[in-house]
């Protein structure tokens, strides 16, 4: 299982690699247009004002922060991930405002500089977007390895949890561990939302 999965992360990883910075703003820019125009509030029936959980891509991953921006407009309180020092663990979690709120953290990650919530802080979101390297059609989700975001979002609803990949990320079957937790759903840049583990 893992010697599969390790190949499936290297052969993701090298896709990614070769990915050319017009072809990565092009993918951010529809992820934001695709933020835009969806009622993120309806979509996962929560309020105006509600809390959802974010990252700050790294290298080729998908997203920017103008995405972070775009969900601030929108109304949503975001949470961005901090790192804790030592072996991999639960995240710990501090709410994004800005660019300027942001500062290098542990691993060169952007985290914003505000305090710090509890791991648990996850938990009381209404949308969580993770990042991944790919995710299939049954919700399995195949991450660096580290185990941050298995560990932070086990006690998270499947369906607020959403897989942030490339469209051709997105494919029909992935191998599953006994720690992998199942995502709801899938944002890609082109096709936007998909519902998994519908069939």
């Amino acid at each position: 299982m893992d010697t599969a999965k390790n190949t499936l992360r290297q052969r993701f990883r090298a896709r990614r690699d070769v990915l050319s910075p017009q072809v990565k703003a092009d993918a951010d820019e529809h992820l934001v247009i695709s933020l835009a125009n969806t009622d993120l509030h309806d979509h996962f029936s929560a309020s105006p004002g509600a809390l959802i959980a974010a990252y700050v891509p790294v290298g080729t991953e998908p997203g920017s922060i103008a995405v972070l921006d775009t969900l601030l407009a929108g109304g949503w309180d975001v949470l961005l991930p901090v790192v804790v020092p030592g072996p991999p663990a639960p995240l710990e979690w501090a709410r994004y405002s800005g660019p300027a709120s942001l500062r290098t953290g542990r691993f060169g990650l952007l985290e914003p500089i505000g305090p710090t919530q509890a791991p648990s802080a996850v938990e009381r979101s209404d949308v969580v977007l993770v990042p991944a390297l790919a995710v299939d059609r049954q919700g399995v989700r195949l991450g660096r390895g580290a185990g941050y975001y298995d560990r932070s979002i086990a006690g998270v609803p499947r369906e607020r949890l959403v897989a942030v990949v490339y469209d051709e990320e997105l494919v029909d079957q992935l191998p599953a561990g006994p720690f992998d937790v199942p995502m709801g759903w899938a944002l890609t840049p082109k096709t936007g939302f998909t519902r998994l583990g519908t069939t």
